[in-house]
């Protein structure tokens, strides 16, 4: 049988949950630097709110989900192994489980933010809402695909042990499909963006400016993201067992793109853009350059040189009608005793 050559779901469900620990261990180290960024560079303002409470939704939807990942696996590996009709393999092949079902429910939401904060970030730097009604229009197809999934998982009673039966593969392989056709839409929409206008950077501006370094980890953490996608649609298309482990890992990354994109754009600021929030430094920075009104000038191209100061100073001496004059007093030859007699030095400064 094709099975034969599958990996076994009580090994994948012991891969999954190493491998998604440990990206999920990366993951907590990210968010405390994003912490920072958004609480510690924020010295002269609050923290942007949304910011945070994205961040935190992402750590808490992550924790969830490996929690019950750890339970799941421990159930079927130990405390069902023996009374559960089939053993560990027929336990992690019943969708209908409650761990498997929340353990959906949350991946869908977690996927919902994570594209949300993509489609958000497009809208920042193109500052138009026509730009992004077609994203839109996909994230909402993934809520209605993602609910369909879980629905169609929870109230599974006819193959429920088969992952891929009709009643929820189709569902499935469209939330994967839509998940990964929103990303690369409203990733790619954002690069162009910060290209096109990066692009009529000068030269010293690009290897010291905002853009380019956010254009990398921006394009880093969309082909991350998307190649997770892809090799998880794949797997499931080919009815390999495979998509249980990417689907798992794919929780922490979604949270690791989030974070290393605040933390970048935390370090690329300047001391003077210190106080602004992550996500608006790089749009008040595009905005400043489509206006053509940058405030950054090339010290290569504009040298400083030294530059001398003529000042004319006035010096007035009065004089009395009855004073006598001394010799040390100006007085031009030829002339009278004035009221006042002018005197004039230059000063170089």
């Amino acid at each position: 049988m094709a099975q034969s050559s599958n990996i076994p779901l009580d090994t994948a469900s012991i891969i999954s949950t190493v491998l998604e620990g440990m990206l999920y261990g990366f993951s907590l180290l990210m968010f405390i630097g994003t912490s920072w960024a958004l609480f510690q560079r924020n010295t002269r303002r609050a923290a942007n709110r949304r910011m945070v409470t994205i961040a935190c939704s992402l750590l808490l939807f992550s924790t969830a989900h490996i929690i019950i990942d750890v339970i799941r696996t421990e159930e079927g590996l130990v405390q069902q192994r023996s009374t559960f009709p089939g053993g560990p393999i027929a336990f992690f092949s019943d969708v209908a489980q409650w761990s498997f079902v929340y353990k959906n429910l949350i991946y869908t939401l977690q996927t919902l933010v994570g594209d949300g904060v993509v489609i958000y970030r497009c809208y920042v730097v193109w500052q138009s809402w026509y730009i992004i009604i077609i994203p839109c229009m996909l994230w909402c197809s993934v809520a209605a695909t993602g609910a369909g999934c879980v629905y169609s998982i929870s109230q599974a009673t006819v193959n429920k042990e088969n992952i891929f039966a009709p009643g929820t593969g189709p569902w499935i392989t469209s939330f994967l499909a839509a998940t990964l056709f929103t990303n690369l839409l409203s990733t790619s929409l954002l690069a162009y963006r910060i290209w096109s206008i990066g692009r009529r950077v000068t030269n010293a501006a690009l290897a010291t400016g905002l853009v380019w370094p956010i254009l990398r980890v921006i394009l880093d953490a969309g082909v991350l993201y998307s190649l997770s996608l892809l090799a998880a649609l794949i797997c499931f298309i080919a009815k390999n067992h495979g998509h249980y482990v990417l689907l798992d890992m794919i929780m922490p990354i979604i949270s690791i793109t989030f974070y290393m994109v605040i933390i970048r754009i935390t370090i690329t600021k300047s001391p003077s853009q210190a106080s602004e929030e992550p996500s608006n430094a790089l749009s008040n920075y595009l905005v400043r350059r489509s206006r053509g009104r940058t405030s950054y000038v090339d010290p290569q191209r504009y040298p400083m040189k030294r530059m001398e100061v003529h000042i004319t100073q006035l010096t007035e001496h009065e004089f009395g009608p009855g004073k006598p004059r001394s010799s040390s007093d100006d007085n031009p030859p030829g002339m009278s005793s004035p009221h006042s007699v002018a005197k004039f030095d230059a000063v170089v400064v």
